[in-house]
């Protein structure tokens, strides 16, 4: 059985995650990690608060180092069972590109903490947000963007992740607008994200500017298995990673074409990471198509075993 392997953003994180980790993993979730970030990665997880968790600057860096963590059990419990290709959705694409070797874990927990610092950082410069449509077509998205942004306002299509499930992303105003507006130029709701600010809109320019510092101390390698790319939804080259990461932060996410992209290729997707959102993803954006879910030891071990009995 071919798979593809698919790692969470942010958003996904809870308080308590990666408790098994923590005891098995010390070599990657222990002092290394504590003395790079500055803080006690252990504590944020599994103590919080819930506040604490949610701040860009922790919970990115969180979810990367406790979903790589999860992603190298289970690929040792594999064995000759290798992925075919690989995603992640946002902040995720960082742990695929890990996951598949292009940067060694230690780097990756760098660049994305220098990522959430960035990000965290851009979102205090203007009050902006996201809000998700729902029922709502890309094409009719990007007209009601269109429609705020031909009236002065600032507010574009940030996350399309499934079919009827997209996200915009603008200024605090233009969010009051969608509110009162979205359902007469067609969406069926409107809600609001609890994020802090308008990731991937224009509005993060400045932090895109931050990580291409960060990203060009970066020497790339070779991947051992394609990662599509949010910004392009098809596999990135060794030339263009850093490029099309430091792009990422202010560019849409185009996670449901690259997932429908991926399913010509592959045969199951595996989630792995807290919760099991792309595994969502995956499952309203591609059919025939069989979805696993990894977010602990005891469900990396089954389905390994489940893709070692598919192969062999």
């Amino acid at each position: 059985m071919r798979f593809a392997v698919l790692f969470p953003g942010q958003g996904s994180q809870q308080v308590g995650m990666g408790e098994e980790l923590f005891e098995a993993r010390p070599d990657l979730l222990g002092s290394i990690a504590d003395d790079l970030l500055g803080w006690s990665l252990r504590d944020v997880c599994l103590e919080g608060p819930d506040l604490e968790l949610t701040r860009t600057d922790r919970a990115q860096p969180a979810l990367y180092a406790v979903s790589y963590a999860l992603w190298d059990e289970f690929s040792q419990l594999l064995g000759h069972a290798k992925p075919s290709a690989g995603a992640g959705h946002s902040l995720g694409e960082y742990t695929a590109l890990a996951a598949a070797g292009v940067f060694d874990f230690v780097t990756g927990l760098r660049v994305v903490a220098d990522r959430g610092r960035a990000m965290a950082d851009a979102a205090t410069r203007r009050r902006s947000g996201m809000a998700a449509l729902l029922g709502c077509n890309l094409e009719t998205a990007e007209a009601i963007a269109r429609t705020r942004r031909d009236e002065g306002g600032r507010l574009w299509v940030a996350n399309v992740n499934a079919p009827g499930q997209i996200v915009l992303a603008g200024a605090e105003e233009d969010l009051e607008w969608l509110a009162a507006s979205g359902a007469e130029l067609g969406a069926r709701r409107v809600t609001p994200l609890k994020v802090a600010g308008a990731f991937h809109s224009p509005l993060m320019a400045s932090a895109t500017a931050e990580l291409r510092e960060t990203l060009h101390t970066v020497t790339p390698a070779l991947s051992s298995f394609p990662v599509w790319a949010n910004v392009t939804a098809r596999p990135s080259t060794l030339s263009e990673v850093r490029d099309l990461l430091a792009r990422q932060v202010e560019s849409p996410v185009r996670f449901s074409e690259s997932l429908g992209d991926m399913a010509g290729t592959v045969d199951a997707f595996v989630h792995i990471g807290p919760g099991e959102v792309t595994a969502g993803m995956a499952r309203r954006s591609t059919s025939g198509r069989e979805v696993l879910v990894v977010n602990d030891l005891d469900s990396a071990a089954a389905v390994a075993d489940r893709l070692q009995q598919s192969i062999g």
